[in-house]
């Protein structure tokens, strides 16, 4: 297999624009088309999928949170969101959501470098506590344990598979530095 070197994998914040939106949506259709519990059901219509992204850039443009896009040369093959905008009482923590590697791209280090970028646009707003949850069935609880982090617990039945039938989710946190002082 022909393997991506993590040098050659570009990771930077993404901005609304209709080409970004583009390419954002086939990467979130692919992925609820093979089973990727990200929020949606198979079969995900471009249109939701370009609604989806039209609001969280916006939310991007606003500093409510940071999408992140993987390129390998041209080819958008990975995102991740931190989520910032959280309670009054939570200005310490920041939330992972849609980890999405392109299906020809996994297994390549884009999911861990998305991942390290996180940590430091985390950790550069003032974010020592980051928190995620991925699917019981077919997640990626082994990529998030290999970086470090901790799983608190797996509530079943949580959410629908994109085909159907039910899976639990496994929920994750992650210090990064000093817990915070209010």
């Amino acid at each position: 297999m022909d393997q991506v070197a993590k040098a050659d994998i570009e990771i930077k914040p993404l901005g609304p624009s209709p080409a970004i939106r583009t390419m954002l949506s086939e990467l979130l259709i692919e992925a609820v088309a093979n089973g990727g519990s990200v929020s949606f059901m198979d079969p995900l219509p471009p249109e939701t999928a370009d609604q989806f992204w039209e609001i969280a850039l916006a939310a991007a443009v606003r500093g409510d949170r940071i999408v992140l896009g993987a390129y390998d040369g041209d080819l958008l093959v990975g995102t991740l969101t931190l989520v910032l905008d959280l309670a009054q009482n939570q200005p310490h923590r920041a939330e992972l959501v849609k980890m999405i590697t392109r299906i020809s791209h996994r297994g390549r280090g884009v999911a861990t470098a998305l991942l390290r970028r996180a940590e430091s646009m985390a950790l550069a707003r003032g974010r020592t506590l980051l928190v995620l949850d991925t699917a019981s069935d077919g997640g990626a609880a082994a990529l998030y344990e290999s970086v470090g982090f901790q799983l608190c617990g797996e509530i079943p039945d949580y959410a629908f598979k994109p085909q159907g039938g039910l899976t639990g989710t496994k929920f994750y946190w992650k210090r990064l530095g000093a817990p915070a002082v209010a």
